[in-house]
C-alpha cells in the first residue's frame, strides 16, 4: 500500500486550494472537470475493492502472470472508463470528494492488510487492457491509475489557467 499512500498524497496535493467553482469547472465540453476525475477515482477504487473482496470469497484460482501495471500512467494510451465509473455532472465540493476517497482508500487498505497473501496471489479478475490480473496486483494498480489521473488533473488545471 506504500505506492497507494504516495499516489493519494500526490493527488490531494494537486487539488488542495482549489475553489469549489474551479473544482467543478470543465475545461471544454466533453472533457472532465477536476471533480469528475476525482469522482471517477472514487468509483474505481470502491469497485476494485468490492471485486477483490468478492474474488477472495468466491473466486477461482487463476495464477495470473504479472502485468506491466506501471504503464497505466501513460496518458498517451487512451482508455474509455467503464460505465460504472463514469462521473456525473452534479456539483460537489472538494471536501466531499476527499472524504469519499478517504473512505474507499481505507477500505482498500483494510483488505490489503487482512487478506491472505496466498489468496491474493492465486486469485484474480480481468483488466480490460491487461487481461487476467492477480488480486495482489490490483491493489497497486489503483495507485498507478490514480497517478494517471493526477496527471490529467494537472492538464485540466493548466487548460483552466489555474
Amino acid at each position: 500500500m506504500q505506492i497507494n499512500e504516495e499516489a493519494r498524497a500526490e493527488l490531494f496535493n494537486e487539488v488542495n486550494g482549489l475553489s469549489d467553482e474551479a473544482f467543478n469547472k470543465k475545461p471544454a465540453e466533453g472533457q472532465w472537470s477536476v471533480k469528475q476525475v476525482m469522482e471517477h477515482l472514487f468509483l474505481m477504487e470502491g469497485a476494485i475493492t468490492k471485486s477483490i473482496i468478492d474474488q477472495l470469497e468466491n473466486g477461482e484460482v487463476v495464477n495470473a502472470e504479472p502485468k506491466p501495471i506501471e504503464a497505466s500512467t501513460n496518458r498517451a494510451t487512451k482508455v474509455t472508463a467503464p460505465d460504472f465509473a463514469i462521473p456525473n455532472d452534479d456539483f460537489a465540493t472538494l471536501d466531499e470528494l476527499k472524504l469519499k476517497l478517504t473512505a474507499t482508500h481505507q477500505g482498500l487498505a483494510k483488505v490489503a492488510e487482512t487478506a491472505d497473501e496466498k489468496q491474493l496471489e492465486a486469485k484474480g479478475f480481468p483488466h480490460p487492457l491487461f487481461g487476467q490480473m492477480s488480486l495482489k496486483q490490483w491493489i497497486p494498480f489503483v495507485a498507478y491509475h490514480e497517478k494517471r489521473h493526477t496527471l490529467q488533473i494537472k492538464e485540466v488545471k493548466e487548460k483552466l489557467g489555474l
